[in-house]
């Protein structure tokens, strides 16, 4: 029978929750790193035993943990990340007017076929790769070095990559988004890059319809479609039906059209899922409803899923990496809120129960599924 493992990271540790198939009653393990941000945290989508967390300190900076028995224990890798082949875990200078800082590592994003292979965004704005499972990490340069790079500027949470998404039907080709400087494509496993930001407009930017700038919150395809993207970005939600070459507004009826994350139903590539936020200024939910929305459609056509979620007096939030899907069938969804509180549907979002509700504030849920 097939179990689930949903991976949490917050302000104060990791945890490891595990379910069967039912997916009503969870173990729970942890906190892991206990007193660390854990900004991400990410299983293999390949090996079940494999596992890699994003760990911060104001104190201490940045380390990189690695589980290989599905997050019983930890062991600290290879946490010097080169540009050019020049290690420094800091500072680079890469012969621009100034120097980059590396603060943290945001997203974490293990290969679709190979465990030992891991992206890494960052913050300041670049992405590095490891081909050894974290032991070494080389930076891929022509995303910072891109032309525009002298352009982008950090959104309120910083100037990270906090999204990677490789597209499993295209050989080298993968996705990033940068707060603020939007979408960028490679097809030649990260040597070269374009900015994927046509049809998308800013108001807060000088040139609303600029070719970079914009404040893109997460991106997110279905395996089987991956020349179909969504994308919740700062104010509207929006859809690429061309690999992210354009896009179009798809908010419709949604109650507000900003929020953080954004997800795809494992077995309906048109079902998208988001959580609104009131705005860039109010970072809790609408009318003090915790409501998921969901769309059968691939967008403009809404409804909230409401069944088990607090319909009064509720204001958290839900950070752009704290929902996922499972591949079960009926698929699971589960998002965790900056209130602590981890939540899970074992039936695409029709009813939710609180699997914790104490956690501190969560900045990420993963799930892998597992034979």
């Amino acid at each position: 029978m097939s179990a689930v493992r949903v991976l949490v990271g917050t302000r104060k540790g990791a945890f490891v929750l595990t379910s069967d198939a039912k997916r009503e009653q969870y173990d729970i393990a942890g906190p892991f790193f206990g007193g660390w941000e854990i900004y991400h945290v990410k299983g293999s989508p390949v090996d079940p035993n494999r596992i890699y967390a994003s760990q911060s300190s104001g104190w201490f900076g940045q380390l990189i943990q690695r589980s290989d028995d599905g997050g019983t224990t930890w062991q600290p890798v290879g946490n010097e990340f080169t540009y050019n082949g020049v290690p420094g875990t800091h500072l680079w200078y890469d012969g621009t007017q100034h120097p980059w800082e590396f603060k943290r590592v945001w997203h974490l994003e293990p290969s679709l076929t190979d465990p030992d292979i891991v992206y890494a965004g960052v913050e300041d704005a670049a992405l590095f790769r490891s081909v050894d499972g974290g032991l070494s990490w080389q930076e891929l340069s022509g995303l910072r070095c891109h032309e525009s790079g002298p352009a982008w500027q950090p959104g309120a949470g910083g100037m990270c990559v906090h999204t990677t998404v490789l597209d499993g039907a295209h050989p080298g080709r993968m996705f990033v988004a940068i707060s603020a400087a939007g979408v960028f494509r490679t097809d030649d496993a990260g040597e070269t890059w374009r900015p994927m930001n046509k049809g998308l407009h800013s108001e807060f930017m000088p040139k609303p319809d600029a070719e970079v700038g914009h404040c893109v919150h997460r991106i997110a395809l279905h395996p089987s479609r991956p020349d179909v993207l969504f994308m919740q970005k700062h104010w509207d939600v929006m859809r690429s039906d061309n690999g992210g070459e354009f896009w179009t507004e798809v908010s419709g009826n949604l109650p507000s059209d900003f929020g953080f994350p954004i997800d795809v139903h494992a077995h309906e590539p048109d079902t998208i899922y988001v959580v609104p936020i009131k705005s860039d200024s109010e970072h809790y939910v609408p009318d003090g409803k915790l409501r998921v929305f969901r769309s059968r459609t691939g967008g403009n056509e809404w409804e909230a899923l409401t069944n088990g979620l607090p319909q009064n007096d509720c204001y958290v939030n839900v950070l752009r990496d704290a929902m996922a899907v499972d591949t079960l069938d009926p698929c699971g969804v589960y998002f965790g809120t900056t209130g602590g509180q981890v939540y899970g549907s074992p039936d695409a979002g029709d009813t939710w129960s609180a699997i914790v509700r104490d956690f501190p504030a969560v900045l990420s849920v993963e799930v892998q599924t597992l034979p």
